[in-house]
């Protein structure tokens, strides 16, 4: 479970009722259904309109990859593949065989294979690269889709504000009427601007870091299935892959294979 990002939409949600209530204020004031149907139903249909299945499937996909937050321990990946690269020195890059189908990550199984079956590393490079520029392209295109949402959800909130308003002025002769109608016009924009700006436009950004996070580390796996083919020193496989991580995880004091 992704903490930060529970943390910082109740955290945005609780400041903006916590001001609301110092403004004299109260939660029935900022509830509404129809504004809340307007607005979700408005947004949801514009990126419908705008994007194709496959995008839309990934926005839930990716949705729910970053709340799970599955981390990735970069210093045991080094680890697993510096043993492999050990044992392929040991046993030829044929031994991996069998430990190819079984290695922690998807990708780093998938090249090994290709450097097992013969693959030249130019064709490694170019096939696994492609595979790279595919997973990013589409987590760019789930990106966008957010940050379109919240591009959408304000305007959408307008129209609900807009609609609200026409039902007041069908009762002007009732000026205490008229006065709760407007406010309650009103929800629909806050719900819009809300609705982009804590969720819509930060999961956009977010989807985008991971997805270059992502890609970092599966440029590092590559490096790593390259290095094994070449025979490379696990001690200099180590040093290669270690230069992926940020400093702050990199371990400290020397040490290493021969």
């Amino acid at each position: 479970m992704d903490i930060s990002l529970l943390f910082g939409l109740l955290f945005g949600i609780a400041c903006i009722l916590v001001g609301n209530n110092l403004e004299h204020g109260s939660i029935n004031d900022v509830v509404g259904g129809p504004a809340a149907l307007i607005v979700l139903g408005g947004t949801v249909g514009a990126v419908f309109v705008q994007f194709p299945p496959d995008v839309i499937k990934g926005m839930g996909g990716w949705f729910s990859r970053l709340l799970k937050n599955k981390h990735v321990d970069h210093a045991k990946l080094i680890d697993e593949i510096v043993d492999l690269a050990t044992r392929a020195r040991r046993e030829g890059i044929l031994g991996l065989e069998k430990l190819a189908p079984n290695v922690s990550h998807p990708f780093l199984s998938r090249a090994l294979m290709m450097a097992i079956d013969g693959a030249d590393s130019n064709t490694i490079r170019d096939t696994m690269e492609i595979s790279m520029q595919q997973e990013e392209e589409s987590a760019e295109n789930v990106g966008k889709a957010f940050e379109a949402a919240g591009g959408y959800a304000p305007t959408v909130g307008i129209i609900g504000a807009v609609l609200g308003l026409m039902q007041v002025m069908k009762n002007l002769s009732d000026i205490e009427a008229v006065g709760r109608g407007i406010a309650t016009a009103f929800i629909a924009t806050v719900y819009g601007v809300a609705f982009a700006n804590l969720i819509m436009m930060p999961l956009g950004g977010r989807v985008k870091l991971r997805a270059k996070e992502a890609s970092h580390l599966q440029e590092m796996m590559l490096q790593g299935v390259l290095a094994i083919q070449e025979g490379t020193n696990p001690k200099l496989v180590r040093d290669r892959l270690t230069s992926f991580l940020k400093e702050s995880e990199r371990p400290q004091g020397g040490g290493g294979e021969g």
